[in-house]
């Protein structure tokens, strides 16, 4: 038997997986299930390609992990086995707590990050699998004693961001998002414990930082993504507020009936609930909102489904009061509803968003002469390091906006 798996990805070709306790975690229900949860949640709306899954992403992590080892082994760094085989679960991990529509509904059924429960999940896996997780929980957690190892999972030039925005690219179909992920992982190496990159390297890095900003607007952040993930949060907020759980997957039904914000002592139960839900729970709860007898609740769920989504208004400053107030007074009168309900109706939010922190773990550069500095001592990257904002004011159809 030979002793690799081998996996057909759209953009990195073959991906060869070790058998052992890699292709373990790979087969165990609390991977799989990330098949069933959707990269970019409900950006489909928008960018109808946009249908790949976390499980897509997450062994492209695991891929591009596997070559920084392989280019860093080549350059003389010293990798254990066991290092390896750490950082590699721990790419492979990164993304399990991920809930349905993976960030549409981040805290919304748990008052938890996303990190956080995937932490307790690889604490879960530990536990089944006779501690053999330890050093992968290091180096998720940035505790391994090897930086570089903690940097190539969670750091401002890291194999998961190099992942999500070739592939969110490649299946968005916005061209501009992808970057020379090939170039950057050669031109990687570790100085004093630290991940580093080549002069040579300039340029790359410039184009991801790019790449960055502009994904972030036009896919992750596109107003249209930003209503129907308002939405759909609304409506399982309503639906917990009346205690609605007809035609819900009785994991689904849990969280809508779970009261306690902190879950002391059922920790443990709540992980299995989180273990047995997806995106196919909560669609299937739409269709069931849809004749609901609650109005929001069926305005919401058809809404969603028939991709009626509600209004929105962007500025790159604060919406006025008497514009905000205005419009909620008109939901009063349209929808007959109560001033809390126009409240959550009318709604404002923001997103501000910096494509590089300076103050942040910096990216390394190491000079022709093997000086080591920041990138942004040496590169042309000054304007990604300003914080842009843009404010967002969504409202359903038939109120008039001033």
């Amino acid at each position: 038997m030979p002793s690799y798996k081998v996996l057909n990805d759209p953009i990195y070709g073959f991906v060869m997986i070790p058998r052992g306790l890699i292709l373990e975690l790979i087969d165990h229900p609390w991977f799989q299930r990330l098949r069933r949860i959707k990269q970019l949640g409900l950006s489909d709306f928008v960018y109808p390609g946009a249908v790949h899954s976390r499980f897509h992403h997450a062994m492209g992590v695991f891929h591009l992990m596997s070559r920084a080892i392989e280019i860093l082994r080549m350059k003389g760094q010293a990798i254990s086995e066991e290092e390896a085989e750490g950082a590699l679960i721990a790419a492979l991990l990164h993304d399990a707590g991920h809930g349905p529509f993976s960030h549409a509904l981040e805290n919304s059924l748990l008052p938890i990050e996303h990190e956080a429960i995937t932490l307790r999940i690889m604490e879960r896996l530990d536990a089944e699998f006779g501690g053999r997780l330890r050093p992968a929980m290091e180096i998720f957690a940035g505790n391994h004693p090897k930086r570089f190892l903690c940097q190539l999972v969670t750091g401002q030039l890291d194999v998961d961001r190099m992942d999500y925005l070739n592939r969110d690219s490649f299946y968005s179909g916005v061209v501009e998002g992808s970057i020379g992920y090939h170039r950057l992982l050669t031109m990687m190496d570790v100085d004093d414990g630290r991940l580093v990159f080549e002069e040579k390297a300039g340029l790359s890095i410039e184009n991801y930082l790019a790449a960055r900003r502009l994904m972030y607007w036009q896919v992750y952040m596109h107003k249209t993504c930003i209503v129907a993930e308002q939405m759909l949060e609304l409506l399982l907020a309503r639906a917990k507020h009346l205690g609605w759980t007809r035609g819900a997957s009785p994991a689904l039904a849990y969280f809508i009936e779970l009261k306690e914000k902190d879950g002391t002592g059922k920790q443990e139960e709540q992980l299995d609930m989180f273990g047995s839900i997806d995106d196919a729970d909560v669609e299937m709860f739409l269709k069931m909102a849809t004749d609901a007898e609650d109005g929001l609740l069926a305005l919401l769920a058809n809404g969603l489904l028939s991709r009626k989504f509600f209004k929105v208004k962007v500025s790159a400053q604060v919406f006025p009061a008497h514009e905000v107030a205005d419009l909620r007074e008109q939901c009063i009168r349209v929808f007959a509803c109560r001033v809390e309900e126009a409240s959550q109706l009318v709604r404002l939010s923001q997103s501000a968003f910096t494509p590089y922190e300076p103050a942040d773990d910096e990216i390394l550069i190491r000079t022709k002469t093997g000086q080591v500095l920041p990138a942004s001592e040496i590169l042309s990257i000054g304007h990604f390091c300003k914080t842009e904002q843009r404010h967002f004011m969504t409202f359903p159809p038939g109120l008039s906006a001033l």
